[in-house]
């Protein structure tokens, strides 16, 4: 009775005392310490005192401004950027950023501006960007040019303006990127744009705009970078203004269900006379579609007819000869050999994402593509039960095949036999099936850098599909399935043996055993999230120096600390949405996350389960006693003495009374 009293005396003292600490709240979040602050949605009245004077970035979005003064961030002295951002600011006054002379980007997006004062922008050296997207203007005079000497960008957006006139106050020469999007602009005169002479490579946003006049040869002998002129109804009025002119990138295309007239043969008969090297006609119809409407763009190097209805390219005798890019994405080709290669055949890169129709791929339609290194063919509702020996027959300079999220391909023995330098191939979320190889469908792509086989049901297919591919370097096998849910051996990528990213994340994973990757001895990335691992095994790897190493969202309660011991040098690991334990069982996790804070990626994530007390605190922010203090080892000394006292002079009497009556 006495020995078991003493016992549950002994187990009580044992007992474990936890804690968890909780952070300070801080009202604005520190982002670069003493640098970046975001105080975004905090529903503030003013800057907080508490900021830093060496603050360089800010996020005040969507507090509570109303104006500006020379006294709101007279604190903030270092200040780059500013957003201010749907503060409800309706009164910028003079001098407010006069003690700002770093500033260099300020965000006014959102706010009602009803006045601005004449040196409100004074106080900058070098201010770059400026965005007063739907701040109400009706006019470019609204807003001081004088100090805005070194402005690069202004972005207008959303307003009511009616005039690209620049005022003759605004001496900039570093202007960039000047947007007007969504604005009230129906007539551009040649006067109006006199000031953009001056700019070189100018990126002019217009789109949204009804543009319904422009004088002929009014952006003459100026020089865009880019001119997005998306949504104006009449290209013709376009072109006609744009003689004379240079543009690297023209945009006529419109918005999806607008309702602007369609492109006839002769609508881009004036394009011949502006220097222009990419055109985008992105949802445009086109009417009577022939070859001679294609006769007009045979100087273009890139052309984008995404989302024109396009079922045929009509052939003829005119070439576009140097066309080096085409986007055919969602349109409605019914057979690959509709898109006519022969018009352009020095093309290198051609997208034909998305289409509406179920593409049949034909045999040898690209042949007349030998430039061709770039092939897209993604979401096309491609099935084909022989791929792809002769759809890209004679296609040797290929580098780069997407075919993701198509039904369904069949693979035989080398299937891309005409393609051997053929470096990056992404079949995600396609069905593949290789049963009718009798080798590796691959196994002539030595070249091969990247592989992305995610969600293509391959099964127990995948060391077959692996062989050959000695160059490998990026693996992605997430949501396929592997035999009894483990990974057994390292010989399953034995032929893969160069690889630096693995993905294996949804793959209903259950174990890794020990050595299981000790072949990949150059392995960077290794991702198993979204699984159900139970334990980590940092002995299936070769190296934990510098590694990344993803186990988030598995079922992992204990790590053990000599699973860690071995990361090191730039490491990082993500342990987040794991049911981790917080008890004196998993002492060796707790102490060395905290000692290796650096190495954790989704801290915030990274939270116990068990016990109850402390499920969803920060692994951060616990300490748990598992030791015991001196009073402790006192008295439990005492116990055991005591105990064993009591249990000698038990034996003594029980020994008395056997043998007294000898």
């Amino acid at each position: 009775m006495a020995f078991g009293t003493s016992w549950w005396v002994l187990m009580g003292l044992l007992g474990v005392c936890c804690e968890a600490t909780k952070p300070v709240d801080t009202m604005c979040t520190e982002l670069i310490t003493n640098r970046s602050y975001s105080c975004e949605g905090l529903e503030l009245t003013k800057i907080p005192d508490q900021l830093p004077s060496m603050t360089e970035v800010l996020d005040f979005s969507f507090n509570f401004l109303y104006s500006l003064h020379l006294s709101t961030f007279s604190k903030l002295k270092e200040l780059v950027f500013l957003d201010l951002t749907r503060c409800q600011i309706n009164w910028v006054y003079e001098d407010a950023f006069e003690n700002n002379s770093h500033l260099e980007s300020i965000i006014l997006i959102g706010n009602h501006l009803l006045f601005i004062g004449d040196t409100a922008f004074a106080g900058p050296l070098s201010l770059k960007h400026l965005d007063l997207t739907q701040t109400g203007l009706t006019s470019l005079r609204l807003i001081p040019m004088q100090d805005l000497g070194s402005l690069e960008t202004l972005i207008l957006g959303n307003n009511h303006i009616q005039s690209l006139k620049l005022p003759p106050s605004f001496k900039t020469r570093n202007l960039k990127y000047l947007d007007f999007h969504m604005n009230n602009i129906q007539k551009i005169s040649a006067n109006d744009v006199m000031l953009f002479k001056k700019f070189s490579n100018l990126t002019l946003i217009l789109k949204g705009n009804d543009i319904v006049h422009i004088d002929p040869g009014a952006f003459r002998s100026i020089s865009f970078y880019s001119l997005d002129v998306t949504g104006c109804a009449n290209i013709p009025v376009i072109l006609k203004g744009l003689e004379g002119s240079q543009s690297v990138a023209l945009k006529l295309g419109t918005f999806l269900d607008s309702d602007v007239l369609p492109i006839s043969p002769t609508t881009l008969q004036s394009i011949g006379n502006v220097s222009v090297d990419h055109l985008t006609l992105q949802y445009r119809n086109f009417l009577n579609l022939s070859c001679e409407t294609f006769k007009w763009l045979i100087k273009l190097k890139t052309l984008d007819l995404t989302h024109t209805s396009l079922s045929e390219i009509p052939l003829g005798h005119h070439r576009i000869d140097m066309l080096k890019e085409l986007n055919l994405n969602n349109n409605k080709f019914v057979h690959l050999c509709d898109i006519r290669p022969s018009v352009f055949p020095t093309v290198t890169h051609l997208y034909i994402r998305g289409n509406s129709k179920e593409l049949d791929l034909g045999a040898g339609c690209l042949e007349s593509l030998s430039n061709l290194q770039y092939l897209d063919l993604s979401n096309s509702q491609i099935e084909d039960l022989d791929c792809c020996r002769k759809q890209f027959s004679a296609l040797s300079t290929l580098q780069h095949v997407n075919m993701s999220y198509n039904k369904k391909l069949l693979f035989h023995s080398t299937a891309f036999n005409s393609s051997a330098h053929l470096q990056d191939l992404d079949l995600a979320f396609t069905h593949i099936d290789t049963t009718n190889a009798s080798e590796g469908p691959f196994g002539n792509l030595r070249f091969l850098q990247t592989l992305n086989l995610s969600f293509s049901q391959i099964g127990p297919n995948i060391q077959h599909i692996l062989q050959g591919l000695e160059s490998l370097r990026v693996l992605n096998l997430k949501g396929n399935n592997f035999e009894s849910g483990t990974i057994l051996t390292e010989h399953l990528f034995q032929q893969v043996y160069n690889l630096e990213v693995l993905i294996l994340s949804h793959c209903k994973l259950l174990a890794i055993e020990t050595k299981a990757f000790s072949i990949l001895r150059k392995l960077q990335h290794v991702d198993v999230s979204h699984n159900d691992l139970i334990t980590f095994n940092s002995g299936a790897f070769f190296n934990l120096r510098n590694i990344y190493l993803n186990f988030a969202n598995n079922r992992i309660h204990i790590i053990p600390r000599d699973m860690l011991a071995n990361l090191s040098g730039q490491s990082i690991i993500n342990l987040s949405y794991n049911p981790l334990e917080c008890t004196c069982s998993n002492t060796g996790l707790l102490t060395w996350y905290k000692q290796n804070i650096d190495k954790i990626e989704g801290f915030e994530e990274t939270v116990c389960s068990e016990p109850k007390p402390l499920a969803g605190t920060k692994l951060l922010f616990v300490n748990l006693s598992c030791g015991y203090s001196t009073a402790k080892v006192i008295l439990i000394t005492f116990v055991v003495i005591t105990v064993i006292a009591v249990t000698f002079i038990l034996i003594i009497r029980f020994l008395q009374r056997k043998y007294q009556h000898i």
